[in-house]
């Protein structure tokens, strides 16, 4: 089957390797799209120094594993080919999707034509949604859900803003949010906003024009995909009580944030969270208001996988607009 895989020269390269076999309690899946996260960047060397550490292992320990464990690739839609004895949710033709990361043998590999994952990874596909719109959902979904509900279900009325808010995460947290009757702000560059206020933004923000940090306004919550402003900038823009909540960014800032948010929350009553990804948390959620007609992934592609070098290097730019989708079928 053909993959992206990290070579030994540690650049990413599509060739040819063997099909992996499920174990007893996977199943194994045709994929038919991924999409792109951070999380996958270990594969390019671009990734922050957690995730280059936890590759360097990956390829470390690579050599007496099975070749899937050196593809990337989180979120994956295909349909099950083969499941193993001990399967009891799936059988071949099932339509599925899920976030099947992980940081041990066997995780990752939906950047190939076949991956195998734990039956508990994956849930059945909505039959109106497409492969395309289910591989956008895992990863992003499950950040957006957890740092949207990180100081407690969201009240109506209350005011929040998603910085990086055209990316994944911020397309599908506000379609979430607005549900709750709350206000939101995005915060993105100018490129975007359009698409931005056409899935339900309140108001949009152009970060080449202004700071947000500095505008006097203040939020209830901040949701943010960047953190690349400092700890006392964004506190100053929070209510009393008010909640940061960070699902990515810059390695030195996020450490700082995890070091001093309790003493933050001690001395000044807001409160600051760095989110630690579950993966497919909420996805049935998610699920629920896809069906419901609440939520539409928004597609950035779809790339075909052997132009996975063109979609890799649209989304290391931040150019993109929601999920950056591979197809694969």
């Amino acid at each position: 089957m053909k993959a992206i895989v990290r070579g030994a020269s540690g650049s990413p390269e599509l060739c040819d390797v063997v099909v992996p076999v499920p174990t007893e309690n996977e199943v194994l899946v045709r994929v038919h799209a991924s999409s792109l996260n951070d999380y996958d960047l270990f594969i390019l060397g671009r990734a922050p120094l957690p995730f280059r550490v936890v590759g360097t292992f990956l390829r470390a320990v690579s050599a007496g594993a099975p070749p899937r464990v050196r593809i990337g690739g989180s979120d994956v839609a295909g349909s099950v080919v083969a499941v193993g004895s001990r399967v009891e949710r799936f059988r071949p033709g099932d339509a599925v999707f899920g976030d099947v990361s992980s940081f041990g043998f066997g995780g990752f590999g939906a950047f190939a034509e076949y991956v195998c994952a734990p039956q508990s990874a994956l849930l059945p596909k909505p039959a109106r949604m497409t492969f395309e719109q289910a591989a956008a959902l895992p990863q992003a979904g499950a950040l957006a859900m957890q740092g949207l509900q990180a100081s407690g279900p969201l009240q109506p009325g209350q005011k929040i803003l998603i910085n990086g808010a055209g990316g994944g995460v911020g397309t599908i947290g506000v379609q979430v949010a607005k549900l709750q009757g709350v206000e939101v702000t995005g915060v993105d560059r100018a490129s975007k906003l359009e698409m931005m206020r056409s899935i339900g933004f309140d108001h949009l923000i152009n970060y080449e024009q202004e700071d947000f940090t500095k505008s006097g306004k203040r939020y209830d919550l901040i949701l943010d995909t960047k953190t690349n402003r400092s700890l006392f900038a964004y506190l100053r823009v929070l209510t009393p009580g008010g909640t940061y909540v960070t699902v990515g960014g810059e390695t030195a800032t996020l450490f700082l944030f995890l070091i001093f948010g309790g003493l933050i929350q001690l001395l000044t009553g807001k409160k600051i969270v760095v989110i630690k990804l579950k993966q497919n948390a909420h996805l049935s959620d998610l699920k629920e208001c896809f069906e419901a007609g609440h939520l539409a992934p928004v597609i950035d592609g779809p790339y075909k996988l052997s132009d996975w070098q063109d979609a890799f290097r649209h989304f290391s730019t931040a150019n993109h607009e929601g999920k950056v989708i591979l197809t694969v079928v």
